[in-house]
């Protein structure tokens, strides 16, 4: 005769239901997920949704909003400064990124061989990145000083002349990228190595048999089963350099004259330095667009190479 559910012994029941569960029934996880969701909406999606309605408007912070529909987005288009300022962050960005990929791999590739120490000297090459920007950026600007700074200090000692690392426009330029080289690469060099030793290893057995040079090996094998690492670590830097701000705004704020000043920092003093929010805000609408192109390029390119 078959059981029924009074023939179970109790202590093989499942516990009764607490009285909130009693109440919420299936919308109980939605209800513990609520507060996460509307303090990250509230935090994004409404500051977002905002920006885009004061970039239709004339809006200098006071009570007054004037309708000027695309006005702010016509003038963006003749606004020279902020033509500007994308084109130094765009070359900011595509030689930071560069460097820190080819820094990165090099120290990958080095730091994934069989040597002495060899977590002693990851763990040391990832320092820079334990730091946060503002640090890095106080403390760059002090080694940077053409008084004071250890930099122009070495290089006296060396014989060589002083640098005006932050007053001058060219070097002022390279001195941000090598600050966030130095800055970033271990991030790089992260995602690369953990790359790198998940790569199987018998193609590269294979190739040693066939004696194939380490160069040929890095070109063949190497770098086209690295494909989709390598993507994801150049979308995570692209899109970090095309946003910064942070590091140039204590470094140079965007000087001397505008030789240094990218997008994000334009912007921020067209907001709230002259008082210009509707205009700033459709300008940053029109950055982020830009970024979001870049990363659909990126994401795009690594869905072809997992479908290939």
């Amino acid at each position: 005769m078959a059981s029924t559910v009074t023939d179970v012994p109790e202590t093989m029941l499942p516990p009764p239901l607490p009285w909130y569960r009693k109440l919420t029934g299936d919308w109980f996880p939605y209800l513990l997920l609520a507060p996460a969701v509307i303090t990250l909406a509230s935090l994004t999606i409404y500051p977002f949704i905002y920006s885009i309605y004061i970039s239709l408007f004339r809006y200098r912070g006071g009570m007054r909003m004037d309708f000027i529909g695309l006005g702010n987005y016509t003038r963006l288009l003749t606004d020279a400064q902020f033509w500007n300022s994308m084109r130094v962050v765009i070359l900011f960005t595509v030689i930071a990124v560069a460097l820190e990929f080819v820094l990165g791999m090099a120290l990958a590739l080095f730091l994934s061989q069989s040597i002495k120490l060899r977590g002693l000297w990851r763990s040391l090459v990832i320092v820079p990145m334990m730091l946060t920007p503002v640090v890095v950026g106080v403390m760059w600007r002090l080694m940077l000083n053409p008084g004071i700074g250890i930099v122009n200090f070495f290089l006296v000692t060396i014989g060589l002349q002083p640098v005006g690392w932050l007053s001058t426009g060219s070097w002022a330029f390279v001195s941000i990228v090598l600050v966030d080289v130095w800055n970033w690469t271990p991030f790089m060099f992260l995602i690369l190595l953990a790359g790198l030793e998940s790569l199987p290893v018998e193609p590269f057995e294979a190739a040693r048999i066939d004696g194939a040079k380490p160069v040929r090996i890095f070109l063949d094998h190497t770098l086209p089963l690295m494909k989709p690492a390598i993507l994801v670590a150049l979308l995570i830097r692209t899109m970090d350099c095309l946003r910064i701000f942070d590091q140039i705004f204590i470094l140079t704020q965007g000087g001397p004259g505008n030789s240094t000043e990218v997008a994000s920092l334009y912007l921020y003093k067209t907001a709230f330095k002259f008082f210009d929010q509707g205009y700033a805000a459709a300008g940053l609408f029109v950055l982020m667009v830009a970024v979001n192109i870049i990363s659909i390029f990126y994401v795009r390119s690594l869905t072809l190479q997992e479908e290939v």
